[in-house]
């Protein structure tokens, strides 16, 4: 029987473990989205979920007992130890989460690893949408980088052409004047 054997222990000792998936948790929030191994997401998951848990359970105490609030953040800050990430659980994404009962991460399966093979994963919260917010930012950059390359390629081909013709014209004067050498030598021996 498989008594008393929750969790993955990934290899770490127990305040190794403890400190990535702190990590995790702090990168999850503030990027909103990882790439990490499929075990680390799936455990990640179960650290994770109680956060935004009180963090959602803060917002209702915040006019009524805001004792309880308070509690609720220094709860979660023993795990976090950032500040920043901690705003915006309590913050932003507890207000996003809104009447969600549960669930609100997924962990996307994305193949093995190169280098070792390992099986990796996206983990991501799910009520945010990434697909708009990372195509509004690259049209922005798609078109200042167009015009940037189109400047350069517009005073570089000038250059290019430029060259390209003191070349020509070069190897044109020297044709000109080997034709000319062999005239003159053929009139010369002609000549005597």
């Amino acid at each position: 029987m498989v008594h008393r054997k929750k969790g993955r222990k990934l290899n770490r000792t127990a305040s190794h473990r403890s400190a990535l998936l702190s990590n995790l948790s702090i990168a999850l929030i503030l990027n909103k989205r990882i790439r990490t191994t499929e075990a680390k997401a799936k455990e990640l998951r179960t650290v994770i979920e109680p956060l935004v848990s009180k963090a959602k359970k803060a917002l209702k105490y915040r006019d009524t007992a805001p004792e309880k609030n308070v509690h609720l953040r220094r709860e979660a800050r023993k795990f976090l130890n950032n500040k920043e990430a901690l705003n915006i659980l309590f913050d932003e994404i507890g207000l996003k989460v809104g009447d969600r009962p549960g669930g609100y991460t997924r962990v996307l399966k994305t193949g093995n690893r190169y280098g070792d093979g390992a099986r990796t994963a996206i983990i991501e919260f799910v009520d945010y949408n990434f697909i708009k917010a990372k195509e509004e930012p690259v049209k922005d950059a798609d078109e200042k980088g167009t015009t940037e390359a189109k400047k350069t390629s517009e005073k570089k081909a000038p250059k290019k052409a430029g060259k390209v013709k003191e070349k020509k014209a070069e190897t044109e004067t020297k044709e000109e004047k080997k034709p000319k050498t062999r005239k003159s030598t053929k009139k010369k021996s002609e000549e005597s």
